[in-house]
């Protein structure tokens, strides 16, 4: 099969760019020949792109699509893709792809580097079924984290969530996105989760944990990793980030679920009541 050539798949790249890269459609529009380093993506950006293709088209971008335009990035995939019939191909998870790695599956090394593991937790001042019951409520992290700007719900089937997470501009104006899944077990207070579209990483597994202790709820995050040779960050590098942002966002949690339990905006439920 090939995908098919011309404006829609223009489009679709075009889309993929907005999406997941930050591009700001209207710089795109005013300047529609500039290469996509002129546009002002930079290599985290490519890989994003690179990695959307890849699952969506099966087509690998160069290093060198940076001195490409966004149609001559559309004749590349076009010219080069064995997949979906159109521009507008669902993810590949969709269609059979070998599912990303769960928890208790050993990932790929590459160039002898370690997989990556990382473990943060908070104890928060409120009931373990309210905490539970607030931070797995996905479509309103908005509300309880500051890095995400928009949450959208792709599906759900009982206990599982998929999802699309946009975070806020950083630094340099990008608004990185990305697809996630996530199950939650009520019975074992466990959430296993993984990033469908993975982006920078090989794989990304986060394993959420609650439990009781007397001054309240400890929630845990454990974070399992492996960032791709091209990444413009290495597996230390990507750990670091990643303990730093833990500690800012589980107290930025903390702060927000027992201010709202101390002004009486959220109540405990009694046992039961789930």
């Amino acid at each position: 099969m090939t995908v098919t050539q011309g404006q829609p798949l223009t489009t679709a790249i075009t889309d993929i760019l907005v999406t997941h890269c930050g591009l700001d459609p209207e710089v795109a529009a005013r300047a529609p020949a500039a290469s996509l380093e002129e546009l002002g993506l930079d290599s985290l950006a490519l890989l994003e792109l690179s990695a959307v293709v890849a699952d969506r088209y099966r087509v690998q971008i160069p290093e060198q699509a940076a001195q490409l335009s966004i149609p001559a990035v559309a004749d590349l995939v076009a010219r080069s893709a064995d997949g979906p019939p159109t521009a507008h191909a669902v993810p590949a998870q969709h269609h059979g792809e070998k599912p990303a790695q769960h928890h208790g599956e050993k990932p790929a090394q590459h160039h002898g580097e370690r997989p990556a593991h990382t473990e943060n937790s908070i104890v928060i001042a409120a009931p373990l079924p309210l905490v539970w019951e607030i931070t797995n409520d996905v479509a309103n992290w908005t509300e309880l984290f500051t890095e995400y700007a928009v949450v959208e719900i792709l599906h759900r089937d009982g206990d599982t969530v998929r999802f699309r997470l946009t975070m806020h501009p950083d630094e340099n104006g990008i608004s990185w996105s990305w697809v996630s899944e996530r199950t939650a077990d009520p019975k074992t207070r466990e959430v296993h989760a993984h990033r469908v579209e993975t982006g920078p990483f090989e794989y990304m597994r986060i394993h959420w944990r609650y439990t009781e202790e007397p001054a309240g709820t400890r929630m845990a995050w454990t974070q399992d990793f492996s960032m791709k040779p091209t990444a413009p960050v290495d597996n230390a590098g990507m750990t670091d980030r990643i303990n730093a942002n833990s500690a800012v966002q589980l107290a930025v949690i903390k702060e927000r679920i027992e201010r709202r339990v101390q002004t009486g905006e959220l109540t405990v439920k009694e046992s039961g009541d789930e």
